[in-house]
This record gives C-alpha cells, sequence and structure tokens, in this order.
C-alpha cells in the first residue's frame, strides 16, 4: 500500500508538472488599461469624491496586484487608492495601494494593513489565496478653491506566482540595435540614497523630451527624486509612484506591469522604446556583493549575439565606469526574474507599441474597460 501511494504521488507530481510548464505567458501575469471611468459609482462627500469600480472579473487567479494610476494632483489635492479582491465565495477588506499627490507631506504608502487575507507591501498587493475578480475605488480629495484633481489612467497588473512558463524564443530583431538614451549617473548626486529609480526614470523621461521637444521633461534627478520620495517606504522605489511621477505630464502614458521574460524586453526595443526593468544590482554581474535591496536600470538594447545592453544608474563616473553596461542575457533573466519581471513603461500615449502577445501592456484599454467593467457573476 504504502508503494502504491508513492507511486501515486510520484505520478500526481509528474502531472502536476508537466501542467505548470504547459502554462503559458497569459497564464501567468495580465494587465487591463482603463481610461474611460463613466461606469464607476460616483459619490460625494464634503470636498471628496469617490469612484468606485464595479466588479472586475480578471484575466488570470491572481496572488499579486499592483495598481498604476496617471493622474494630475497639485497642490491641495489628493488622491487615496484602494482596492477590493474577489475571492471564491469571499471578498477581502479594502487595502490602500497609495496616496498620491504631488504635495510631499500628502504623498504616501500606508503601512500595517496585514491580515488573514493578505498584506500590502508597499505598493504591492500579496495574498494567501488566489482571487478571480477585483474592486477598484479612488477617492478624489480637494480642498475649497482648488479644482478637483484629474484621473486619466489606471493600470491593473495581475500575477499568478505559481504559474511556470518556458522562455520563449528570442526576437533577434533586436539584436545589434541599440537606443539612443540620455545617461545619469545616481552617484553623481552626494544627498543620494538609493536613487536607481528616479535616475532611471530621468534618463527615460530626458529621452523622451528629446524626441518630443518637451523640455519640462529634461528633469535632474534630485527634483524626480523628491517628486516621488515616500516616508513610508523610506526612500523613491516605489513602483507606481514613480510611474504616476511620469504619467502626470500631459500626453504621457506610464504604468507597472509585468512581462514574460527577455523576448518581451526585445519586442520594444525593436519598437525603439526603452524599458526599466528592477533586477537586482548583485545578480546582474556574478560576484559583486549583495545590497539587500531592489534596483532599477534602462534596457536600451542588445548585442549582437543577445546580452543585454543597460544603462545602469549604479555607476561611477569618478572611477571612470561608464553608464552604458552589457550583461549577460542569463544573467540579467535570473536577476529580473526575482521581481517576476517588473516593468516601468512609459511612453507618450498614441504610440504605436509592440504586439501585445500575451496580454502583458495597455495594447487595447477602451475594449477592455467595456468588457470588464459591465455587471458579471463573481465566482
Amino acid at each position: 500500500m504504502h508503494s502504491f501511494r508513492r507511486l501515486i504521488g510520484v505520478w500526481l507530481f509528474a502531472v502536476s508538472a508537466a501542467l505548470a510548464f504547459s502554462a503559458t505567458p497569459s497564464d501567468q501575469t495580465r494587465f487591463l488599461g482603463i481610461t474611460n471611468f463613466s461606469n464607476f459609482t460616483r459619490s460625494i462627500n464634503g470636498n471628496s469624491v469617490t469612484l468606485t469600480s464595479r466588479p472586475i472579473k480578471t484575466p488570470v487567479f491572481w496572488n499579486e496586484f499592483v495598481l498604476s494610476w496617471n493622474a494630475t494632483a497639485p497642490s491641495g489635492t489628493s488622491l487615496r487608492l484602494e482596492v477590493q479582491a474577489l475571492q471564491p465565495g469571499h471578498k477581502t477588506k479594502f487595502y490602500t495601494m497609495g496616496i498620491w499627490s504631488e504635495d510631499a507631506h500628502e504623498r504616501t504608502s500606508v503601512r500595517d494593513q496585514k491580515d488573514a487575507d493578505g498584506d500590502v507591501h508597499a505598493d504591492t498587493l500579496v495574498l494567501k489565496q488566489k482571487a478571480a475578480g477585483v474592486v477598484v475605488s479612488i477617492t478624489l480629495n480637494t480642498t475649497p478653491g482648488q479644482p478637483e484633481p484629474k484621473l486619466k489612467f489606471l493600470g491593473l497588473s495581475f500575477l499568478d506566482k505559481t504559474v511556470k512558463v518556458a522562455p520563449l524564443a528570442p526576437n533577434r530583431a533586436a539584436w545589434g540595435k541599440i537606443l539612443d538614451v540620455r545617461e545619469l549617473s545616481q552617484n553623481s548626486y552626494p544627498q543620494e540614497k538609493g536613487w536607481c529609480s528616479p535616475t532611471s526614470l530621468s534618463m527615460v523621461l530626458g529621452t523622451w523630451s528629446k524626441r518630443l521637444n518637451r523640455p519640462e521633461m529634461f528633469l535632474d534627478v534630485p527634483e524626480v527624486a523628491e517628486s516621488i520620495y515616500d516616508p513610508n517606504f523610506g526612500g523613491t522605489g516605489n513602483w507606481p509612484f514613480n510611474t504616476a511621477f511620469a504619467g502626470k505630464f500631459p500626453g504621457m502614458r506610464a504604468y507597472v506591469t509585468r512581462f514574460s521574460d527577455i523576448s518581451e524586453l526585445e519586442d520594444w526595443i525593436v519598437a525603439g522604446l526603452p524599458v526599466i526593468i528592477s533586477a537586482p544590482y548583485n545578480l546582474l554581474a556574478p560576484g559583486r556583493n549583495a545590497t539587500g535591496y531592489g534596483h532599477l536600470t534602462v534596457c536600451i538594447g542588445f548585442t549582437e549575439n543577445g546580452d543585454v545592453v543597460i544603462n545602469d544608474p549604479a555607476t561611477n563616473l569618478k572611477k571612470g565606469q561608464h553608464v552604458r553596461h552589457i550583461y549577460k542575457r542569463a544573467d540579467v533573466e535570473h536577476a529580473w526574474s526575482t521581481s517576476h519581471h517588473t516593468v516601468y513603461l512609459v511612453y507618450p500615449e498614441g504610440t504605436k507599441l509592440p504586439r501585445d502577445r500575451f496580454g502583458h501592456w495597455d495594447s487595447a484599454p477602451a475594449a477592455m474597460s467595456r468588457q470588464l467593467l459591465s455587471p458579471r457573476k463573481m465566482l
């Protein structure tokens, strides 16, 4: 009997493994973009207006969620962004994903939200059990005499951490292509403290400033760092705060999402679009000392043999180092996988994006909004 049970256990393990590796990238992570809020319920309470979505049936079961937003929230205004996970037979509480304002004293993530269902790790909702849907609520706060903040975009990134997928075939059209992207080092600023994210963002915004002749986006790193600083996080690495800052500029779209692997980075390079990736510094090149923190860099291209060309903010120019680095493809994949292939995508609205093979970026926000905000029976 014990031998039979052991054989059954081995068989079940083999079947589970086969099913896991037969999954596609669309089963692992998906992204929804929303620009039409007409189906959101609108309620007014004094100087606050709350927009609440209908239940959204998500394209995948998920246990990690990142919410991005693009809005204008000038002095005297703020947005409070909350989300409720819908699990089979159960609704979680509303978790606060961030309080956003262009005023530094209003802007913060929210700590101590852990309960039996999950927790918010600064910018990411992590659940103990998978969910099948979500409700999003945004409260627009203002003060007398100030205009209401304007919400123009929501980005919803869903991840099932249990799903494993096989590597994609490389897009060799990107090999040998390197984009002209502004180069900056976070170590050029004596006051810097973990400024890899605002430095990467400054590089990409500066590149779009040059391409579009938009001088207001050609910013020095300290200004960007001050504009995204999160006191509860204790730094400038809050992912959606970075993209919210970039997305506040008229005509710009910016959000956090997850890719499957380097093949999708190659798709974006072929399209001429740099991508900010989250990959620990010590893992990008073996032998470096572990920092204990995450790291943001800018993927700007590929070598002729498929290695990754990256503008790395963690560069010491005084030692003769260059911002542009070449990292081994396998090392980048290993490092980047620790964040589940998290990226910042920053580009002008209306940009022709790469073909979205797996639903990983904002390829059809209007159609998705109409489909997913209609009344649904939740699982």
